[in-house]
């Protein structure tokens, strides 16, 4: 008997720990329902649509690189968020028999941040690493949530671009990767009621990745260090931080946060967050 599933695409797709993740929602909801991974190639994609189409039991995708950005015109729809980030991760079928991108890669950057973002800051700077796909999704967040961007990639050109395209109206600072490399002796003033972070928004520090050059100087008392990638978990670049005695937050949080939003979509109905420590042994086992 055949079941209602979801997936993730993208290419490569065999470390995505998004199955793991919402088939373990399946299980402790008891719904009779199914997520898979499948790899797509980027030749592949438009086909992959046009079959997902007529499957009844299919209830959507998510998706990961290379895709986000080309599937969009592959879509019917596409809500608000998703077109000015330029990006989709999430594709569910509406009742109408339309498919519908959108992307919850913001919400899901910004859920760990909810309590810091719910005070009030004199304040509020973040230096984002990358220009990615990702890097587009928390740049929209941030500065819609009132910081002041540095944006560091290794073409400051592309930094630049990115900001002007989605954030015009702040004032913002591309640089070059190369500027957090070495030590600075920058006096930062009292950052009492500001918030500061550093974000690690680029594959850099991933496994077999090139490691992130970081310098802990370029960063203010008391800012909170956040690095997206996921595998390893415990990344030089968070440990680091750890050293000086930063918080931290890991790239789980990212992932389970906006893998939150999607299986809502999908099947229907919350996640049980309330098992988020068990699905953290899981993920990390």
């Amino acid at each position: 008997m055949s079941v209602p599933y979801a997936e993730v695409i993208g290419d490569p797709i065999a470390q995505s720990k998004s199955p793991a993740i919402h088939n373990f929602w399946l299980d402790k909801l008891g719904i009779a329902g199914e997520y898979r991974a499948t790899r797509v190639a980027p030749d592949g994609l438009a086909a992959y649509f046009a079959k997902r189409r007529g499957d009844p039991d299919w209830r959507g995708c998510n998706i990961t690189m290379p895709h986000k950005q080309t599937a969009i015109p592959l879509l019917d729809r596409v809500e608000p968020l998703a077109s000015r980030v330029g990006a989709v991760n999430t594709v569910h079928c509406a009742r109408d028999g339309a498919l519908v991108g959108r992307n919850t890669d913001v919400g899901g950057f910004l859920e760990p941040l909810a309590d810091h973002l719910d005070e009030q800051h004199l304040f509020r700077m973040a230096r984002v690493i990358g220009t990615g796909g990702a890097a587009r999704a928390i740049v929209v967040g941030l500065a819609d949530r009132g910081f002041t961007l540095v944006l560091a990639g290794r073409d400051p050109d592309k930094a630049r671009a990115l900001l002007e395209e989605l954030a015009p109206d702040g004032e913002h600072h591309p640089v070059s990767l190369a500027a957090f490399e070495g030590t600075t002796d920058f006096p930062f003033d009292d950052r009492a009621r500001c918030c500061d972070l550093v974000i690690n928004a680029s594959p850099l520090g991933m496994r077999g990745q090139p490691p992130l050059a970081f310098d802990w100087s370029h960063a203010p008392p008391g800012s909170i260090a956040y690095d997206i990638v996921t595998d390893p978990l415990d990344t030089a670049f968070l440990r680091g931080a750890e050293r000086i005695g930063f918080a931290t937050i890991d790239g789980l949080a990212m992932l389970i946060g906006q893998a939150a939003t999607a299986f809502e979509h999908f099947f229907g109905a919350p996640p049980p967050r309330e098992h988020d420590a068990q699905l953290r042994e899981r993920l990390t086992a």
